[in-house]
């Protein structure tokens, strides 16, 4: 009768050092997955600020919805831009990734109503109803931020409440204070916190 041969397991124990190595990269990663996101720019805040007042100024002077509703869909993109790239920029000094542990929530947590302000910008212009734009902004905005905020630093959901207090204003007030209020948030608030941000916490 022939035998079978089963192969040999490998009855070397795992060194220790090896074993210790695996464990600190098992807890580094759990840690930074349970962390606060701390790669919100602060001096990226402050310009998005000085460039939503420009654009506040701009808009005032606008003689037409349509032309006016660019101005601010234009300094949307400008924003966008600056906070991705002063993001990235403080995420990679601090080495903190963007994309994965607290960062993938932070952004998980604030896209849902930016892209429901997007939605709701589209409605309201179709039908007629641009004056509640600007406090709907607001207040969608200040959630994403007040969301996301919970898997920052502590300042950062603060910033939320007040760009949602702001929001809640600009809905019950006059229409012509629409610029005005844009201006006081997307503006002032963003450089009050990102100047706080920066004192605080870097970059």
């Amino acid at each position: 009768m022939k035998t079978v041969r089963l192969p040999q397991q490998n009855t070397e124990p795992v060194a220790l050092h090896d074993r210790a190595i695996d464990n600190l990269c098992y807890i580094r990663k759990t840690m930074e997955r349970a962390g606060a996101f701390t790669a919100v720019p602060g001096r990226g805040g402050v310009a998005m600020g000085l460039s939503a007042v420009l654009a506040a100024v701009l808009a005032a002077r606008q003689p037409t919805l349509e032309r006016w509703l660019a101005v601010w869909l234009a300094e949307a993109i400008v924003a966008i831009g600056i906070a991705s790239w002063t993001m990235a920029v403080k995420a990679r000094r601090a080495g903190v990734a963007l994309f994965d542990g607290p960062g993938r929530k932070f952004g998980l947590s604030f896209l849902p109503p930016v892209l429901a302000g997007a939605a709701l910008t589209a409605a309201l212009y179709r039908a007629g109803g641009a004056e509640a734009i600007p406090g709907a902004w607001l207040l969608l905005y200040g959630a994403g931020v007040m969301t996301a905020g919970t898997f920052s630093i502590r300042i950062v959901p603060i910033m939320g409440l007040c760009f949602m207090v702001v929001g809640a204003l600009a809905l019950f007030s006059p229409a012509a204070w629409s610029d005005a209020y844009l201006g006081i948030g997307f503006g002032g608030l963003q450089v009050v916190f990102g100047g706080a941000i920066a004192r605080r916490h870097g970059g």
